[in-house]
């Protein structure tokens, strides 16, 4: 395979082919000029400053596919533990070829319940594709080529927990399958209590005269620890609740616990080892629905989740014990990709999950690498850069409420209030809504949503894209010909990742000769010296286990007779291509 630099001066040339004009030619339409990189006049109206709800997904999807049957496509995959649909759409030019032979992304978002900001990327992502088709002669050509699948929740039950019930905002973390988290034989039987009636979860306080915290001296909201051998004038009690079991314990069994993303069937570990593993990789309807998807599309050739938060963009492996999968080559694009995505994303890190993190069994991120050998990455979306373009040196806390004063101008803020608590007695109760510290607000929202779509993008366009580049022939007399053909592939992620070459996830890439009688077969290895392997079964159809990126690949064949044949190149992940002589 070529070196780096060879990548990096394609992605530098690539740089000119995302500086293409539109081919919008007025810029004033319904009374509004035109922004730059966004659609105009939408077949969709959309809003890119709230979250959408389960039945707004629901309803935005069909209206989505409606508008743009010739782009989008949606079905379900599956059905969640409660009964909802888990809606995938299908973005393509589907009067360019058949969507399912094209390279192919797959994106999902908010396989943690809380984590609700990857369904709007999601969703952003796809509305953005359809609307700039044939306004935008990259995303044009790129739908041409490519095609998305896109899953906007795959948690849909977590979704409409976090909206609708009282939470934090960090829970729940899982779907909604009960779980019996304190082992007493009952399921979810002490929960929140949001004793406000505000919809969230915020915090307790008590005052105490020997208590560890004092008011924060700028943001009085913010609870801050006193020094060491100090007395502070409050403790603190925990998020808002009861002891509903009267077990001497508050909030000990609320919804969950089990994590969705150690579920996966790739270096999975059991409970006692990996926390949240639940049962057995797939023991989750939603999982399985995505994996079945994947299983049936092996044109997948790139992957992406969307997470948060923390401005990360995660490779594997997630544990130590994998480091040995992932080898240079393939690390090689991985490093092209996320050092892009560093451009691309202020303040997001290309990050590594074992080494820069913690150890991860049973994850997403891995099982689509390891098991289907697909080039993918984890966005962990919301940074601490996006409120003050500072990294906040582990001021985090006094950040939020600092944003929350200044730029929300404290429209998160639940204020403390006194209540008479069954079992605290009297206490105070305020804190910031569950609908900040994770999830971002509705200013920043559309711009986080395009920048990741962006770098998704970026991905998708270096999945494999083949070209056969030339078709020679020489006459050996006797009535034989020799032909041969270069096959090019002009993006950097191969047709097979080491993972598929080691474990043979897809069939070989096939180039075939129709329309002449062949009497040999063979794969040149070094075409200056004449030097090939012959393959002595099946000539006519050669089989080619890997073409990298930014390479190519001469194969020939010796043949009787024919003038006017094809020649033919079936890759799983890299697509069909013929070109006739």
């Amino acid at each position: 395979m070529k070196k780096l630099t060879h990548f990096l001066l394609f992605t530098a040339l690539v740089g000119l082919v995302w500086m293409q004009p539109s081919t919008v030619q007025g810029q004033i339409t319904d009374g509004f000029f035109q922004a730059a990189g966004s659609p105009a006049n939408p077949k969709v109206e959309a809003s890119w400053n709230r979250y959408y709800t389960y039945e707004t997904i629901t309803d935005f999807t069909k209206e989505l596919a409606d508008a743009h049957p010739n782009l989008v496509k949606r079905e379900s995959i599956g059905k969640s533990y409660e009964g909802r649909d888990i809606w995938l759409l299908t973005v393509s030019n589907f009067r360019e070829g058949n969507a399912d032979r094209k390279p192919a992304m797959y994106i999902d978002g908010n396989i943690h319940s809380n984590e609700i900001q990857g369904t709007e990327v999601s969703l952003y992502t796809a509305w953005y594709l359809a609307e700039m088709f044939g306004k935008n002669e990259f995303i044009t050509q790129l739908l041409n080529e490519k095609t998305f699948y896109i899953a906007p929740t795959i948690n849909p039950d977590g979704r409409e927990n976090f909206f609708e019930a009282p939470n934090t905002a960090s829970s729940p973390r899982s779907g909604m399958k009960p779980i019996d988290n304190d082992l007493d034989g009952k399921v979810n039987e002490d929960k929140y209590d949001d004793l406000n009636g505000d919809g969230s979860i915020t915090y307790m306080r008590r005052k105490n005269p020997r208590g560890q915290f004092n008011p924060h001296p700028e943001y009085p909201e913010l609870m801050q620890r006193v020094g060491d051998g100090e007395f502070g004038e409050y403790e603190l009690l925990g998020s808002e609740g009861l002891d509903n079991d009267n077990d001497g314990r508050i909030n000990e069994d609320a919804e969950g616990y089990y994590d969705p993303n150690r579920d996966w069937g790739w270096n999975w570990q059991p409970d006692y080892i990996q926390r949240g593993a639940h049962k057995y990789p797939f023991s989750l309807p939603e999982n399985r629905a995505v994996m079945e998807f994947v299983m049936d599309h092996p044109n997948i050739a790139a992957g992406q989740s969307y997470h948060n938060a923390g401005g990360m963009m995660l490779r594997g492996p997630g544990a130590e014990e994998d480091r040995d999968t992932y080898n240079r080559s393939d690390v090689q694009v991985y490093d092209a990709i996320g050092e892009m995505g560093e451009r691309l994303m202020p303040g997001y890190d290309y990050l590594v999950v074992f080494e820069d993190l913690y150890s991860v069994f049973g994850g997403e991120l891995d099982w689509f690498y390891g098991s289907r050998g697909a080039f993918t990455f984890t966005n962990e979306l919301w940074t601490p850069y996006e409120m003050f373009n500072e990294d906040g040196g582990g001021r985090y806390g006094e950040q939020v409420y600092e944003f929350n004063k200044y730029l929300l101008f404290n429209d998160a803020l639940v204020e403390w209030e006194p209540y008479d608590h069954p079992q605290y007695g009297e206490i105070e109760i305020g804190g910031l809504k569950k609908n900040l510290g994770r999830a971002h607000p509705g200013f920043l929202l559309e711009q986080m949503a395009h920048r990741n779509m962006a770098f998704t993008i970026y991905h998708a366009y270096h999945t494999p894209q083949l070209v056969i580049d030339e078709i020679s022939e020489r006459d050996l007399g006797g009535g034989l010909k020799e032909v041969t053909a270069v096959i090019t592939n002009t993006r950097m992620i191969p047709t097979h990742a080491s993972q598929d070459l080691k474990y043979k996830i897809t069939p070989p890439n096939y180039i075939s000769i129709d329309g002449a009688r062949v009497e040999a077969g063979m794969i040149v290895t070094n075409r200056a010296l004449n030097q090939t392997i012959e393959q002595k079964h099946n000539p006519e159809k050669l089989a080619v286990d890997n073409i990298p990126g930014m390479d190519s690949v001469t194969v020939r064949w010796i043949i009787s007779r024919g003038n006017n044949y094809t020649i033919t190149v079936d890759s799983k992940k890299g697509g069909l291509v013929s070109r006739k002589k």
